[in-house]
């Protein structure tokens, strides 16, 4: 078996990790053709990643332009518990009111104690909501994973 198959996630230990991080970096293309990175909250939609923004961001001009994404979130401080996943996705910008503002809600929920958000968070999102977008990462690959705590402190 090679080092990659025995660092790969499988789907329950990815599913599992995904639900205990907490940011994904979002890489997409600049209009210089330059990477653009930036983290962001996120949930996890019947597999699929998804976050906001505000509509008139940097990495929504560069989703307009071209929808591709790369996303990575990761683990560990060093080499033997580094843990990660990447996704070459495209995003799926959702502009509605309702459901921007459904998933802001479902987000702070999750960033939250996991409960129906406060009465100030749920206003806070109603008022953001207008300004912002719903992003939903669509895999178009499947993801690549490693778990180094696999290899046992060999490398």
């Amino acid at each position: 078996m090679s080092r990659r198959d025995l660092i790969r996630m499988t789907e329950p230990e990815l599913a599992g990790f995904l639900d205990e991080q907490r940011t994904v970096v979002v890489a997409t293309a600049g209009h210089d053709g330059w990477p653009h990175l930036m983290p962001l909250w996120y949930t996890v939609r019947d597999g699929e990643l998804w976050a906001w923004t505000y509509a008139r961001s940097q990495k929504v001009k560069n989703l307009e332009r071209d929808d591709r994404v790369t996303l990575q979130v990761e683990d560990g401080t060093t080499y033997d518990q580094l843990r990660g996943v990447m996704v070459k996705a495209n995003a799926r910008l959702h502009r509605d009111i309702d459901v921007v503002t459904a998933f802001g809600l479902e987000l702070f929920a999750r960033y939250g104690d996991g409960g129906q958000p406060a009465p100030e968070v749920e206003a806070m999102v109603r008022a953001q909501a207008p300004k912002r977008v719903a992003l939903q990462f669509v895999a178009a690959q499947p993801p690549v994973s490693w778990d180094h705590r696999k290899l046992g402190g060999t490398y």
